[in-house]
């Protein structure tokens, strides 16, 4: 079995199979979070989860709110790791890049207030703006957390040569792409990561839920009593040491579901079945 559990920063224990929030829902009947994503909040951390990703992005905010709601205070081993970079525009309702350090600083400090929370474990740039320096970008969120207001430093969606270029400016903790058993592409960053014990976060875990599409999934979980999701789980988790997929639903059923697949063994045989799939879903 693989490890279940993987420090971040070389410090942050968390569990490595996570919880992305980004599909609670964000509405608010009567100026109050929505009864589901509370619940479903509520339902991953007594399942055992201990590391959930949200963003600002996800809702203007509204999603770190309903966070706040649903879990604050936050148990003691909870990890909620937020992105910044992403920015919308007052005047067009238009999503942008926006790596300028005075728009870094001041998503933080609004994330800060949403979270409840006096400092952000862990940091993560959403997208890289390729209108502002990389080490201006960086260099911002260095000073943030050498104020105490960010833990560790992340990036999203990054090559290898980006990562790199990022790590001769700032540790970096985390790299959050886009990887599932069907979608290799990100191979060399997760490689890189492996090499500097980086945390890997996966999004997209699933395919659009269509890898059950691939008779070879199919059969295996067929195999293992199991649903094709939680195969592919199961292979992320058995693929590397440094991987945490952070799979998300608005439904506790497909949350149980996806948790489950923690505890599901992959034998070396199956393993090389599916590591034989390759190519979109």
């Amino acid at each position: 079995m693989p490890s279940t559990t993987f420090r971040i920063g070389g410090d942050l224990p968390v569990g490595r199979l996570g919880f992305g929030a980004m599909h609670l829902p964000t509405e608010k009947p009567e100026d109050r979070p929505s009864a589901v994503a509370v619940a479903v909040a509520r339902r991953a951390v007594d399942l055992g989860i201990t590391l959930i990703d949200t963003a600002h992005m996800y809702g203007n905010g509204a999603n770190e709110e309903v966070l706040a709601e649903a879990l604050h205070p936050y148990p003691k081993d909870l990890l909620i790791t937020t992105k910044v970079g992403v920015v919308r525009s007052a005047e067009t309702g238009e999503w942008a890049l926006n790596g300028r350090p005075e728009s870094l600083r001041a998503e933080v400090d609004h994330a800060l207030r949403r979270l409840r929370v006096d400092r952000l474990e862990l940091l993560q740039l959403h997208r890289i703006d390729p209108e502002t320096p990389l080490a201006d970008q960086l260099g911002a969120l260095r000073d943030l957390r050498d104020a105490g207001k960010v833990g560790r430093i992340g990036l999203s969606e990054v090559t290898t040569a980006e990562l790199a270029e990022a790590r001769e400016i700032v540790d970096i903790a985390s790299v959050q792409n886009r990887y599932n058993l069907t979608d290799r592409e990100h191979e060399p960053v997760l490689a890189a990561c492996e090499a500097a014990d980086i945390a890997f976060l996966p999004w997209r875990t699933v395919a659009w839920g269509k890898a059950g599409d691939r008779a070879e999934v199919a059969a295996v979980a067929a195999e293992l009593n199991a649903t094709p999701t939680q195969v592919c789980l199961a292979w992320l988790l058995n693929h590397s040491p440094v991987m945490l997929p952070i799979p998300g639903t608005s439904s506790i059923a497909h949350l149980e579901e996806n948790t489950a697949a923690a505890d599901l063994v992959l034998t070396p045989e199956l393993r090389a079945r599916l590591d034989g799939i390759a190519g979109a879903a």
